[in-house]
């Protein structure tokens, strides 16, 4: 008998999508759009595991999670999350509330889903025994026809979204320029609220899908992204000046990938590293949390001068600047970096005032590529962060084309 699987979900391409990876599986799947829905769906269709979203309409994944595990009858039900990578704190509700595994949609391909479900369901062993040096050293078995079937199902099936999702790019980036130009001229508290959330809604399947199809680059951004507008949505008094050219950069960002990236071959996340100049202690550490967040290393430094030492010993990939420093400001300091060879072209963000950010001239002068006003929300610094590293990595490859969204 087939295994059964209730797909929580309210990204309808998303889940049908899966839904048919999965049938293809030999699983049994019954998909629910929204929160509440699952649950009345739970008792009836008796799965063997859920797998589900934590942003959901009707109901949230975390409530869903505890209404399954407050029944004696479902205490042991393989419960998966896939979500957004930024939901840390939902992520450590789910667990706490009873959730079995947590993976990321923008980190995770459909082999690493299955992989996960058959995991949970004992159908594979979920980690391999140790191998020593000598059996490593032995000729490996030849693979079975069923698993070359599945390694094929799995190419196929993979090539067949990757196709679709490159020639729907235009059309998504085309919606996320207008929702967002639409969005800056709009007036008064609602109709931005309902601009975000259509902005917000776009780019979560952007996530999904990007993730699906293996190109990590798109979903990493997309990622973030959809965290920040998020935050927004949710908070609309964070809706300023400074996060509006945030989100506007990134959007900048993912039309410029989505021209490049045509999928050939998946953009694993690479490692960076990240100075960080501030005489504040609180600021420092706000940095650092928010780099953090976008799984990005730091280090960090007090003293400009001290910070300027390092440099010349060592490179970095992104650096960010407080501006107002005693002995030596921001912009000082970016000029001296320019003039090291190892840090001509390495991407500099300037932390600044709320009531300073305007004031662009002496950014640009002095060698600065973006700017970012405190206070902060570390979602806001994580996006323009990832937007910095990720454009510097595209500059070391052929000739970019000029950016099209301007806030």
């Amino acid at each position: 008998m087939n295994k059964k699987i209730l797909l929580i979900e309210d990204d309808q391409i998303f889940a049908n999508t899966y839904r048919n990876r999965l049938q293809q599986d030999g699983f049994e799947v019954e998909l629910a759009y929204d929160g509440e829905t699952g649950l009345e769906k739970l008792r009836p269709f008796s799965p063997d595991l859920v797998l589900l979203d934590l942003i959901l309409p009707r109901m949230q994944g975390v409530e869903v999670i505890r209404r399954v595990r407050s029944e004696s009858s479902f205490s042991s039900l393989p419960l998966l999350v896939f979500t957004n990578s930024y939901l840390t704190s939902q992520m450590e509700e789910a667990s706490q509330a009873g959730a079995t595994r947590c993976l990321t949609k923008a980190n995770s391909s459909p082999k690493d889903l299955v992989d996960a479900i058959q995991a949970l369901l004992s159908l594979k062993v979920s980690t391999p025994s140790p191998i020593s040096p000598a059996a490593a050293a032995e000729p490996k078995p030849v693979a079975s026809s069923s698993t070359l079937a599945e390694r094929d199902l799995d190419e196929e099936f993979q090539a067949e979204l990757k196709k679709m999702f490159v020639e729907e790019l235009p059309a998504t980036m085309t919606a996320l320029r207008s929702h967002l130009q639409a969005l800056v001229k709009s007036q008064g508290e609602q109709a931005r609220g309902q601009h975000v959330q259509h902005l917000y809604r776009r780019v979560h399947s952007l996530t999904s899908s990007a993730g699906m199809v293996g190109m990590f680059r798109i979903a990493q951004m997309a990622d973030a992204l959809e965290a920040l507008l998020r935050e927004l949505h949710e908070n609309p008094s964070n809706l300023n000046a400074s996060t509006l050219r945030t989100v506007a950069s990134a959007i900048d960002f993912l039309d410029l990938v989505s021209r490049r990236d045509t999928g050939e071959a998946p953009q694993k996340p690479t490692r960076a590293e990240v100075l960080v100049v501030d005489d504040e202690a609180i600021s420092r550490r706000a940095i650092v949390y928010a780099l953090e967040k976008a799984k990005l290393e730091s280090m960090s430094i007090e003293d400009p001068l001290r910070a300027l030492q390092v440099l010349e010993q060592r490179r970095f990939d992104l650096i960010f600047l407080d501006v107002d420093m005693p002995n030596m400001n921001g912009y000082e300091v970016c000029s001296r970096i320019r003039s090291l060879p190892e840090h001509k072209k390495t991407p500099v963000v300037f932390v600044t005032s709320l009531t300073d950010f305007e004031s662009r001239a002496n950014s640009s002068v002095s060698g600065g590529n973006d700017f970012i006003a405190k206070p902060f929300m570390f979602i806001e610094l994580a996006v323009k962060a990832l937007v910095q590293f990720f454009r510097s990595q595209l500059e070391s490859e052929p000739k970019l084309p000029a950016a099209s969204t301007r806030v």
